[in-house]
C-alpha cells in the first residue's frame, strides 16, 4: 500500500492541537497499514472460508488464500510500495496453509494466526507491566522520538501504557471468543467469526491509541536534536579558524602600510 510518510513531529511541546492530531493520524496510518493494509489482512482468510464453505476442499481453499496473498505482495513490489504489511500477511497465510496441510484439519489454517494474536496480547500486557509498553516501542521510531518517552516524557509514556493496555485486553478478549470456537465449532463457523472479528477490534484499538496520544505531550524529535547538536559542534569548531583568519588579516594591514 502507498502509505504516506508521517509528518515530522514537533520537537517537544508547541504546535497546534490540529497539527498534533494530523501527526498522530499519519503516524498510526503508517504503522498499521491503513485501509489497504486491512484489506490485505482480511482478504486471504475471507477467500479461504468462502471457498471452503462451498466445496469443503482444504487444498483448493488453502492454495487460493496463499495465491491471493502472494498477488497482493507482488502488486506492492511492482508499485514499489511499503511491503512490510504484505510480507507479514504472506508469512501468516503460508504458516496457516502448511499447518492445515500437515494435520489435514482445515481449522488449523487459522491456528497460527490465533496463537500469534494470543502471544501479541500477552506481549502488550507484559511489556506494559515491565514499564516498556510495546506500543511505544512500535510507534517511537515512527514519531522520531525512539525511546526518549521512557525517561524524558512521562506524560507520553503514560499514554503509551494506556494504549498498550487497550491493545492487550482487546486482543485477549478476541482470543477468548476464538479459542472456544476452535475446539467446539466447525471450520466454516470459526472462519466466518474470525473474518468478522478482524477489523472491528483492530479499529477500536487504533482509535483508543489515537485518543490517548492526541491528549499526550508532543513527542521529542531526537533526530532533530542530534542534527542541532552536530551543527552547534561544527560551528564551535569553525569559530577558532574564523578568529585566526581575522587575526591574520589584521596583521597584514600594518605590514602593507610600511
Amino acid at each position: 500500500m502507498g502509505v504516506p510518510a508521517a509528518a515530522a513531529p514537533p520537537a517537544s511541546g508547541g504546535g497546534s492541537d490540529a497539527e498534533g492530531r494530523q501527526v498522530t493520524e499519519a503516524a498510526l496510518f503508517e504503522a498499521f497499514g491503513g485501509v489497504r493494509g486491512m484489506v490485505e489482512t482480511v482478504l486471504p482468510g475471507l477467500l479461504f472460508v468462502a471457498i471452503f464453505t462451498v466445496n469443503k476442499d482444504l487444498h483448493v481453499s488453502a492454495i487460493a488464500a496463499l495465491a491471493v496473498s502472494l498477488v497482493l505482495c507482488a502488486v506492492r513490489l511492482v508499485r514499489r510500495d511499503t511491503v512490510k504489511h504484505a510480507f507479514s500477511g504472506v508469512f501468516g497465510v503460508a504458516f496457516g496453509v502448511v499447518f492445515a496441510m500437515m494435520t489435514g484439519n482445515a481449522k488449523d489454517f487459522y491456528l497460527p494466526g490465533m496463537l500469534y494474536t494470543l502471544g501479541l496480547a500477552l506481549a502488550y500486557l507484559i511489556t506494559t507491566l515491565a514499564g516498556v509498553p510495546l506500543i511505544g516501542l512500535i510507534l517511537g521510531p515512527v514519531f522520531k522520538e525512539n525511546l526518549s518517552w521512557r525517561t524524558r516524557n512521562p506524560g507520553r509514556k503514560k499514554a503509551y501504557a494506556k494504549a498498550s493496555w487497550a491493545w492487550g485486553l482487546i486482543l485477549l478478549a478476541k482470543c477468548m471468543v476464538l479459542f472456544p470456537l476452535y475446539w467446539w465449532a466447525d471450520t466454516t463457523q470459526l472462519g466466518w467469526v474470525l473474518v468478522a472479528l478482524k477489523i472491528p477490534p483492530f479499529l477500536l484499538a487504533v482509535y483508543l491509541t489515537w485518543l490517548f496520544l492526541v491528549k499526550a505531550p508532543a513527542p521529542i524529535d531526537v533526530f532533530a536534536e542530534m542534527e542541532a547538536r552536530e551543527k552547534a559542534e561544527q560551528a564551535e569548531q569553525e569559530r577558532p579558524a574564523a578568529g585566526a583568519a581575522v587575526a591574520d588579516r589584521s596583521q597584514e594591514g600594518p605590514r602593507h602600510r610600511r
